[in-house]
This record gives C-alpha cells, structure tokens and sequence, in this order.
C-alpha cells in the first residue's frame, strides 16, 4: 500500500507550495543517488523516486486536488507515471546543486539521457468528456455509448501528411532526430522539434485529404462503463482513446454530470427526499408506501408524528464507487391539509376541534389575545 504523499515529504495538509518545494529539496538533496556511496545507491534511488512522485503530486494544484479527494485511487485513475512527473518544476529546486539527470534515467526517458522513448515520438493529447447522467444511471451504473470526437492518422497518407508516392527530406531544424535538446539548470529536456511534429522528417508534397497534417478529424462511438454511486465531478480515465499520437494515443477523461432529480436531494451517499402523510395517518399512525431507487418499502410511523419529522432508511441511499457500503435515505414527513372538505368531513373537524377546546372559527386576532391573557 502507498504511504500518503505528505507524510513521505513530511509536511502538512495545508502546506504552502513554498513549503513543499522546501521539504522535497531538503529530502532530495539528502537521498539523491549521487550523494551517497554506491553500496547505498539502490536504496536512495527508491527514495528520491519515492519522494519525487509526492513532490510532483502536491506541486500541481490540479494533482493536488484530485488527491486531496480521492486518494492515490484518483492519482492512479487520472495519471501515468509520466504525467505526475511532465510539467513539475523540478530545475528551480535543484539549479545550482550540480547534480546529474536521475530523474530521466529512473522515469523512462522523458529527460534527456534516461534511456528511454525518444521525446520526439510524442503521445497524442488527452481529451475530456461530460457524461450526463440521471440519478437511477448513477445508483445502479451503466453501460453508455458517447460520441466522442478526435483526430486520428489519416488513411489516405498513413499518417505521413505526404501525398502518395512522395519522398520526405530529412528536417534541417533537428537533423532528423525528431527532438531539440534544451537545458534548463539541473536538467537538460529533451522535446519534440515543432518544425516537423517529432517525426524527423519533412513533407515535400501534401497529402489532399490531410492538407498535409497526417490527421483526420473524426467522431467516433466509444463504449464506456461507468461504475454504480458516482457522483457530480466523478472523474475516470480510459486508456488510449484520446488524440492519436507518434508515441501512441493520449487518454480519454470522463467528467461526470449527474442531473437533479425530481424526488431525491444527493449529500454524498445520503439522499433526502419528502414523504407526504395524510392527516389521520400523522395522527393515528401506520405504515406509509415510500419507493426508494432500489425498491419500494414500508415506512412505519408512530402515532402523533409532527410535520418536519425525519425518518433514516438505513442502507437505502447511494452505494460506494469501490466497495458494497451504501448510504442512508432520510424521508422527511410532509403532513397533507385537505383542500376539499364533504359537508359531514368538515362537520367531524369542527367536533374534533371543540373537543381539543379549541375554537376553529375564532379568528387570529382572537387567538393571540387568549395566548396573552
């Protein structure tokens, strides 16, 4: 199981950005493998990879964010490996320390000298979806088709952006190499060279389906699952289904919207909803039909229960996204005042009342004077 990212940078919640960029550099300085004997090499490697993870996490507000509410379990879903580390200020903290590239060497070849895919064949771009869903689609989850448009390679050209039969020249700008090195103190970061996209290679005549571009805009169904309990601001990753790119295809990001419903209020698990209760059953009591979104059950309520009152249905409100807990459904009692009286049902009233002493015709001027006599 991860250890949470503060208590391996040890620092609090509410730690400021300055404060995390101090306590990684401290714990950086002290781990990093070019500062301990090569007996003691691996194990400070584990170290600085570990506490360079948690730096990248908490130094991106969005990470952050999903971190501070899902846990590693959000971190996991929304991030690879390589996307905790793209975009962390990693120069600032160590400009000046004259230490090597570990960092590249240990997250497969993002930085220059790590060994690993080149910077220049870059994996396409993520995209972001909202998924609509109504209340009964996020309790029971559902299998729902999305349309989701994308760039994709071009069939006519293969992705190449050259017409058919046409060679492609070498790019003068990265020799072919597809990427331009750029050094930034601690680092020097290899990135893909913007004159030919990475490829190497430059096209002398346009493919004229593309005009050129390799790709194709393109609306594609996809089929996605989406777990039973989720909720407003639920986010999920699927792999693969975003913008294609040289290095492979970016990742689809699911955004979940969950519609207001007609009955039920959503506090997290719980739901809220009102129950309306004739009179006589307020009064004498009994059980009332309530219909949950799993089933209908029989709510038992005791004789003399007030308006307002609130009964819990333990176990009847949303279920968990990962695991069988569900919450709890609170049915609020609404009592319901006859509108429409029969002669003999507002006789039977008017009896009621005078037994209980009470005048059902004075007036509210009448009543407030008897309250203060």
């Amino acid at each position: 199981m991860k250890k949470d990212y503060y208590e391996i940078l040890g620092v609090p919640k509410s730690s400021t950005l300055a404060d995390i960029k101090k306590a990684y550099r401290s714990l950086a300085l002290k781990h990093h493998p070019d500062r301990v004997p090569e007996a003691e090499k691996k194990v400070a490697e584990e170290k600085f990879k570990e506490i360079s993870e948690a730096y990248g996490v908490l130094s991106d507000p969005q990470k952050k964010q999903t971190y501070d509410q899902y846990g590693h379990q959000g971190i996991d879903q929304s991030y690879t490996s390589e996307d905790i580390f793209r975009g962390a200020d990693f120069s600032s903290i160590f400009e000046g320390a004259g230490l090597g590239d570990v960092l590249g060497k240990m997250f497969g070849g993002e930085f220059e000298g790590g060994g690993g895919r080149s910077a220049g064949r870059s994996r396409g771009r993520d995209i972001q979806y909202e998924v609509e869903l109504t209340l009964e689609e996020a309790y029971s989850g559902i299998k729902k088709e999305i349309r989701v448009p994308r760039h994709e390679f071009c069939k006519q050209c293969d992705g190449t952006g050259a017409k058919n039969g046409t060679a492609l020249k070498t790019c003068p700008t990265c020799r072919g190499q597809g990427q331009v090195v750029m050094s930034s103190g601690f680092f020097r970061m290899a990135q893909a060279c913007n004159h030919c996209r990475g490829t190497g290679k430059i096209v002398t005549e346009q493919c004229a389906e593309c005009s050129g571009h390799g790709l194709k805009r393109v609306v594609r169904n996809i089929e996605v699952n989406i777990p039973e309990g989720v909720d407003n601001d639920s986010q999920f990753r699927v792999r693969n289904e975003g913008e294609v790119g040289q290095g492979g295809s970016g990742d689809l990001y699911l955004f979940i919207k969950v519609k207001d419903h007609a009955v039920y209020k959503r506090d997290h698990q719980d739901l809220y909803m009102d129950v309306p209760v004739s009179y006589a059953q307020a009064a004498l009591g009994g059980d009332v039909h309530v219909k949950t979104l799993k089933a209908a059950v029989e709510m038992k309520i005791p004789p003399g229960t007030q308006g307002g009152k609130m009964f819990r249905l333990k176990g009847e409100g949303m279920p968990a996204v990962h695991g069988s807990h569900h919450g709890d459904l609170f049915a609020r009692v609404m009592i319901e005042v006859p509108t429409h009286l029969s002669s003999r049902q507002r006789e039977m009233l008017e009896e009621f009342a005078k037994e209980l002493g009470e005048n059902p015709k004075g007036s509210f001027k009448e009543k407030i004077k008897k309250a203060f006599k």
